[in-house]
């Protein structure tokens, strides 16, 4: 599978599929393979060029510890040196959770690039208060290993091959991005300067919930969807939930002439 450099940083992606490009952005300590487990690359193949990107720090990108390698326009930067290896001019995009979060940073810096943008699990504002802080220091004293055994004992029920994406991530890494993600500002100055069209989901019993659906109420060309029921991992998971609206949302969208 291909790699392009960013600023000095290796980025890895795959491509699937033909059609429109679509790219597909995961979440923090998940990888390519998330869009693969719970059926999105199946669903969508067949009709969008799918452009799946291991964020920097995770899968098999380049795994940089400092957190201002994090910075949202640097990973924003990350999914444009993919459209330009690709000599793509601008794609759809759907990210979850920091997917979501570098799809507002894409908002803010490239507009130009991006015919809609799909945010799941996310919204613009400060993330100072949605736990990062508890899961920088579970891996800083732990490491991935002591992530994994303290949400296994709360009560967390994490599939095998979760567990061993969980596992093979970069401790150090990891941090970093949380770290990035903490100290992400403020981008709520951007909603009213979003005119492409946006479709922003959340599960409502995701803490990130309130957040995404205030974020809605500023977007000039939204379409909302709250899941009954899902948690912030569930929404991720329970694409038989998600997809429908997602395909929709595509179908419905014309790409920007």
């Amino acid at each position: 599978m291909p790699y392009t450099d960013s600023n000095g940083v290796r980025i890895h992606y795959h491509i699937e599929g033909g059609g429109t490009p679509l790219i597909l952005q995961h979440g923090l300590t998940s990888s390519v393979q998330r869009w693969y487990e719970f059926g999105f690359v199946d669903a969508l193949k067949d009709d969008y060029k799918l452009l799946l990107i291991d964020a920097r720090g995770h899968g098999d990108s380049d795994k940089p510890h400092d957190a201002e390698a994090y910075d949202q326009k640097l990973m924003a930067s990350d999914v444009i040196a993919v459209l330009d290896a690709e000599s793509i001019d601008a794609a759809h995009y759907m990210g979850y959770s920091m997917g979501g979060s570098i799809g507002f940073g894409i908002a803010e810096s490239f507009a130009d690039r991006v015919h809609s943008l799909i945010i799941g699990g996310m919204h613009p504002y400060p993330l100072d208060a949605v736990g990062l802080d508890d899961r920088i220091e579970r891996i800083r004293t732990g490491g991935m290993e002591g992530y994994v055994a303290d949400m296994e004992s709360g009560g967390e029920d994490i599939s095998a091959e979760r567990k061993a994406q969980l596992l093979a991530n970069d401790p150090q890494a990891i941090v970093g991005a949380s770290l990035g993600l903490k100290n992400r500002p403020d981008l709520s100055h951007v909603l009213p300067t979003m005119t492409m069209p946006c479709l922003v989901y959340a599960g409502d019993a995701d803490g990130l919930h309130v957040g995404a659906e205030e974020c809605v109420k500023h977007l000039p060309n939204v379409t909302w969807v709250s899941l009954p029921d899902l948690d912030h991992t569930l929404a991720m998971e329970r694409s038989d939930l998600v997809l429908p609206h997602v395909r929709r949302f595509l179908k419905n969208t014309s790409p920007i002439q």
